[in-house]
């Protein structure tokens, strides 16, 4: 019984995205056609471990799972042509599959499987469907993996990836994604969706983002069968083949990345001798498709020639470095994005020094999209310590350990700062000017008593980002307005006049704390144009209290703050134990809080009958990483107080019709008119 269940594994991982991709065709829904295809899987685990294995399983699946389709269109009384239609195409594909063995197609234009194959991809990776919900779905209907195996793949869990699955086949019912092939632009655009998912699966385990290894091979061997399938898919499509190439070129040299204790190896110290040949020749024949099929090279064709330039170098000191960095030339000309121009910038130091590189590097110091990318600072910090600036190659590699999320990485970049530190002291280079670090100076200063909790939070954002930009090690002296400057530029450059303020105000607040000069110095205060809030008129909020679908807890604090006249937080901090449901009142602080009728109709039942904590609860408990203050957390139902952003967000959302620019109003604008 377990050599079945492998066998029936292996069958279902072969052939599930062929039986989905026809049931679709048929049914023309991806969820729909996932559950039938499941049915005739649960079918071969009930038969095949008494009955044996079929001559022909994959035949065998198809043809039951095409059986539920027919009896899912019966019972749904479809039009008997139809009925017709499908049982003819029922009895076609039970006769194709018995001479399937015999008479295989050789052109895919001229295979209909091949063509719902293609349409499945197409459909799974569809640009109306988020990254990460793409390569969910394509991994569970074209790779057959379950949401268990996508979700230790990935470092998630199965609830998560089930969730993100099922979101994503609603989302395309929804839409009404056709299940079709385009034509022209369009499956140019399409394909180059599928090609984007691909890779990310691929690099995704090549490179993990999370998690204590450096690579995830099962996700390397997905990305590079799904990359294999389409090329027979689309064989000719030149960026389809450059992806293969580039992705047959970088699994090959798997091998040779990581060291004994699992550390990874750069390329330049990697023993060549480890680097998988066959891997190497298929990624080489991959290339030479895409050359000939005379199209102008795409961005994965030239990612794939940088490849063929590192795989045709015996040694790293024989490697066409000019060559690679012609090449990045032209892919940054056509795809002009931060990470290419990041990667140009290590061809440039490498072919014409070190100082060539950081000059593009410290250009892209301000660019948003880098902001939090930990090989920024790596980067930076390796053509530093190649012009032996060790002192500061240090406070790059510590900030690049900070910002990975990979326990490998993590440990590397911490061994490199340690490498330069000791360089430095070795040349007698000077460690910086002494006294505190950034990250020690702002957790002592956002520790102060002095500070409430939301001044305390509001300060802690700005010198998070503060913190991530520069590093934690930063020595304060040192810090200058032109950092600052740069931080604000990539973080909050286009931010509004409010929040670049608070930020700056932040700044400043911290740098008279630590006796510092006035860092926000260059930066200039916006000026706040927004208009003065409104009060609702009586005709706007009898529509919003009217509205059969409004929650309790949201009628109960919208009645109370128009009732009462009070601010927001001041009603979201009243505990139960501070109301006088009788006199219609409740104590803050010094004050009193008074409600009219409405209120007091409307507080009973909010309450169910609860006596300690928050008035307002948020709608769920929090989770174990967010415990809050126990002033803040209901005793009888374990759920958080509500919090101010919450409820304004909930407030703009259900206010946002009743507002001329659709934008909802802000909960100051409940207060009655004076």
């Amino acid at each position: 019984m377990p050599d079945a269940h492998r066998t029936i594994d292996a069958v279902w991982k072969l052939e599930s995205a062929k039986i989905i991709a026809g049931l679709t065709r048929m049914v023309r829904d991806v969820g729909l056609a996932e559950e039938l295809a499941q049915d005739a899987l649960v079918a071969a685990l009930e038969q095949w471990p008494s009955s044996g294995v079929p001559d022909n399983p994959g035949a065998w699946l198809t043809a039951i799972a095409k059986r539920r389709a027919v009896d899912h269109i019966r019972r749904s009384e479809l039009r008997t042509r139809k009925q017709e239609e499908l049982g003819h195409e029922l009895a076609r594909s039970q006769e194709a599959s018995r001479n399937s063995s015999r008479n295989p197609s050789d052109d895919p234009d001229e295979d209909p499987e091949q063509d719902d194959v293609l349409r499945l991809m197409l459909t799974s990776c569809h640009p109306v469907l988020p990254a990460e919900s793409r390569a969910a779905l394509t991994l569970r209907l074209l790779g057959g993996l379950t949401a268990e195996e996508i979700a230790r793949a990935f470092l998630s869990t199965a609830p998560v990836i089930t969730q993100r699955i099922a979101g994503a086949k609603r989302t395309l019912a929804e839409e009404r994604v056709p299940f079709e092939l385009p034509a022209g632009a369009e499956l140019a655009e399409r394909l180059a969706s599928v090609l984007d998912v691909i890779y990310l699966i691929f690099n995704e385990g090549y490179s993990a983002t999370t998690g204590d290894d450096l690579m995830r091979p099962g996700l390397c061997l997905e990305g590079l069968r799904l990359g294999r399938l389409l090329a027979e898919l689309a064989p000719r499509e030149a960026e389809v083949h450059g992806l293969v190439a580039l992705m047959e070129i970088q699994a090959s040299r798997a091998a040779a990345r990581t060291g004994p204790s699992g550390e990874p190896v750069q390329l330049h110290e990697q023993n060549r001798g480890r680097w998988d040949q066959l891997l190497i020749r298929r990624g080489f024949t991959a290339m030479l498709r895409a050359r000939e099929l005379g199209a102008p090279p795409g961005p994965y064709v030239l990612q794939a020639a940088i490849a063929v330039c590192h795989a045709q170098a015996r040694t790293s000191q024989d490697t066409d470095w000019t060559q690679i960095a012609t090449l990045y030339g032209a892919l940054a000309r056509l795809l002009p994005t931060a990470v290419v121009q990041l990667n140009r910038a290590v061809a440039l130091g490498m072919a014409y020094g070190p100082r060539a590189g950081l000059d593009l590097v410290d250009s892209l110091l301000t660019d948003p999209a880098l902001r939090d990318y930990h090989l920024l600072p790596s980067v930076r910090g390796d053509l530093l310590s190649r012009l032996d600036r060790h002192g500061e190659a240090r406070l790059e590699f510590q900030r690049a350990a900070a910002l990975t999320r990979n326990a490998a990485e993590r440990a590397f970049l911490n061994r490199r700062a340690q490498e330069s530190a000791a360089k430095g002291a070795a040349e007698g280079a000077a460690t910086g000017p002494p006294g505190p670090a950034l990250g020690e100076s702002a957790r002592t200063f956002l520790a102060r008593g002095d500070l409430d909790a939301a001044t305390v939070r509001s300060y802690g954002q700005t010198l998070r980002r503060l913190r991530l930009a520069l590093g934690d090690q930063l020595p304060l002296a040192s810090l200058t307005a032109g950092q600052v400057t740069r931080v604000f530029g990539a973080a909050w450059g286009g931010a509004a006049a409010t929040t670049w303020n608070r930020h700056r105000s932040a700044v400043r607040s911290f740098c008279a704390w630590a006796g510092l000069d006035d860092l926000a110095a260059g930066l200039e205060r916006r000026a706040e144009t927004r208009p003065r809030a409104r009060p609702l008129d009586p005709a706007e909020l009898e529509a919003l209290w009217s509205d059969p679908d409004l929650p309790l807890r949201e009628r109960t604090l919208w009645r109370l703050l128009h009732e009462s006249a009070s601010g927001a937080k001041a009603a979201l901090s009243l505990n139960i134990e501070d109301l006088d449901l009788d006199d219609r009142r409740a104590r803050t602080g010094t004050t009193w809080l008074n409600w009219r009728s409405g209120t007091a109709r409307l507080l009973p039942g909010l309450l169910a009958g609860r006596t300690r904590g928050p008035v307002f609860l948020s709608d769920r408990r929090p989770g174990p990483a967010r415990t809050p203050e126990p002033a803040d957390l209901c005793p009888d139902t374990g759920r958080r107080r509500l919090s101010y952003e919450r409820a304004e967000h909930l407030f703009k959302t259900a206010t946002a019709p009743l507002d001329p620019a659709h934008r909802g109003y802000t909960l100051r604008q409940l207060k009655p008119a004076r």
